[in-house]
């Protein structure tokens, strides 16, 4: 065997090696199972929220204890309208708790609902946010507003990007609580808390933001490629807990159960992360602040929490703090302009992976692309040609070098015949040759190895990013983050009807049009040379674009089309470069020579394209 069939082997074995660690620590997601999540949280004593505010020289208060009944059901609300979502803050707690995305929908279909956000207390999976005071020192519990206290409007009718709204709330012992709520044209809300002490005693309290989801999202897609749970952001330290890790994680003596903290944070922000939708606490204006992931057993309750510094309230003093609340969806552009507005890191919080260095270029030429040519497919294929680009003098060393190798082959032939079973000298032999050739036979390998890292990335990119999330390519290819639409079944699009389920095994078998182009253009590619004499080596060729066709037509439809795109560049500079050095490749023989039961030496290779000797 030569050399240039061992590296073809060598480039043939690592991508089956690539794509079966692929499967095995990416496996498709299992179909969804709901789960029960619990209507309403029913706190029982020591299940508290927040911890106290710690007291300095004197005994801390009992922890805070709450019990977060249904008591959102008749609570009045105040609207939220603005251009990208609308919803409620319900007045019981003041609580953010009802938010719609309407950007995003559900599916495809055009009459399908919208995205919803957050949801209510008494829904499947309840999720919200909430804002309040942990009592210090000349407060008792319920003198600081719960989850519960029902809010006064004193401004504001609807919540819009023009017209904030304001909640007040007296204790009636010498305190006015207030909450003043704002929202941009995105998704980010700022939320002000302040404490008037008009009694002629000083008290202290802390102030807090939480983030509460009852259970765990149903809709989690439990696949290792994607981040789902916690995220937060500490002194610039990334740190991600998935859903299970946070039951796992130590009983904190100050929270009274499992509990993840960070104390002394100067700058960062907390929160839980979906797919493609993510809540963030945000806070500001603040020295040091602590962040904390926790769980309630009892209750099956996560919890992402920001407890800023106790504040000093003076008699007749008024203070006040401030904490932003990120709630919608993970759009790059978006959450690059929070980031350049001073959220440090936030670009962060979309898992671009271990691969981040290259992933994160990928997005942004694609995503530039895409606003030039406003079609993702169209903008896949223009990356591709760009990073052809960019791996083209490695491409032109590597099939100059097989060219090359083509034209040594008569050659090599003949040390062989005259090594005879003295593998040494035939070793040595040729690499007298490749030295005075100045012939490299690994070269080929090359792309081949830098193609592997791109390929996860892209990969990463398409599935990760929302900005693939229902893209349209033309025809049937209405959403390039998902498998070919396209089957037998829908005599491949021209029919109405679904193709089979991407988990099924009929999928497996019955895939659509663009896994099909992807083995055809892998199959053709490998045609520019002649079939190996070798029966092994012509086995592992005749069978590996057919292989790899099924095997990749589950995968999200816009990473085919990169593939497709790929092997068709591929193609081309490979043709153009070898027929540049004077082999002219016989793409029609070999063909040709493809359908034959059993083919002659003679035949096998064309003319141009040397034999190898003893060949069956």
């Amino acid at each position: 065997m030569d050399d240039q069939n061992k590296n073809l082997i060598l480039a043939t074995a690592l991508s089956f090696l690539v794509i079966l660690v692929w499967f095995v620590l990416f496996p498709p997601p299992e179909p969804e199972v709901p789960l029960n999540a619990p209507a309403a949280e029913t706190a029982d004593a020591g299940d508290a929220i927040v911890p106290a505010a710690p007291v300095t020289g004197e005994t801390a208060p009992a922890l805070q204890s709450t019990n977060e009944a249904d008591a959102t059901a008749d609570a009045p609300r105040i609207d939220i309208d603005t251009p990208r979502i609308s919803g409620s803050i319900s007045l019981a707690g003041g609580r953010l708790d009802d938010l719609r995305l309407k950007d995003y929908r559900e599916s495809l279909e055009p009459d399908a609902d919208i995205v919803t956000m957050l949801s209510p207390v008494g829904t499947p999976g309840a999720y919200y946010a909430l804002h309040g005071w942990a009592p210090g020192s000349g407060l008792d519990p319920s003198a600081v507003p719960d989850p519960n206290t029902i809010w006064q409007v004193v401004e504001g009718e609807v919540l819009t990007p023009t017209s904030p709204v304001s909640l007040q709330w007296d204790n009636g012992v010498g305190q006015v609580f207030r909450r003043d709520i704002s929202v941009d044209e995105n998704y980010l809300f700022t939320v002000t808390q302040s404490i008037t002490n008009t009694s002629g005693t000083a008290v202290r309290a802390a102030p807090y933001g939480m983030i509460t989801r009852h259970g765990i999202p149903t809709d989690i897609r439990n696949f290792f490629i994607l981040h789902e749970g916690a995220v937060a952001m500490a002194n610039g330290e990334l740190a991600e807990t998935d859903w299970d890790d946070m039951p796992d994680a130590e009983v904190d003596p100050n929270w009274g159960r499992p509990a993840i903290v960070t104390s002394d944070v100067s700058e960062g922000w907390i929160g839980f992360t979906d797919h493609f939708w993510q809540s963030i606490l945000i806070p500001t204006g603040v020295p040091s602040f602590e962040q904390a992931l926790t769980y309630a057993p009892r209750t099956d309750v996560f919890r992402a929490v920001t407890r800023l510094p106790t504040q000093d309230v003076a008699a007749g003093a008024t203070v006040s703090v401030t904490t932003q609340l990120f709630a919608g969806a993970k759009e790059w552009e978006t959450i690059r302009e929070y980031q350049r507005s001073g959220v440090e890191g936030f670009i962060d919080s979309i898992d671009w992976g271990w691969f981040f260095f290259l992933t994160k270029p990928i997005f942004w030429l694609l995503h530039e692309m895409n606003k030039i040519i406003g079609n993702m497919g169209w903008a896949i294929i223009g990356l591709t040609l760009v990073i052809k680009a960019i791996l083209f003098p490695l491409a032109y060393k590597s099939y100059v070098s097989m060219a090359k190798m083509k034209e040594l082959q008569p050659q090599m032939e003949k040390l062989k015949e005259s090594a005879g079973e003295d593998k040494q000298k035939l070793q040595q032999g040729m690499m007298e040759l490749y030295k005075k050739e100045k012939v490299n036979p690994a070269a080929g390998c090359l792309p081949i190895l830098l193609q592997i890292p791109i390929f996860f990335s892209l990969y990463k990119v398409i599935f990760v990013t929302i900005e693939l999330r229902h893209a349209p390519f033309f025809g049937p290819f209405r959403d390039l983050s998902a498998p070919d639409p396209t089957s037998i079944f829908n005599l491949f699009g021209l029919l109405p009807l679904d193709a089979p389920d991407p988990n099924s095994i009929m999928a497996l078998i019955f895939i659509g049009i663009l896994p099909i182009l992807l083995g055809i253009s892998m199959w053709l590619q490998q045609k520019l040379n002649p079939a190996p004499t070798d029966p092994t080596q012509q086995m592992i060729f005749a069978w590996m674009p057919w292989v790899f066709m099924f095997m990749l037509g589950g995968f999200a439809s816009g990473l085919v089309v990169y593939w497709i795109a790929n092997n068709t560049i591929t193609f081309t500079q490979q043709y153009l470069i070898m027929r540049s050095q004077g082999y002219k490749p016989d793409l029609l023989g070999n063909i040709k020579g493809s359908f034959k039961k059993s083919a002659k030496p003679d035949a096998a290779n064309s003319s141009k394209a040397p034999t190898k000797k003893g060949g069956k």
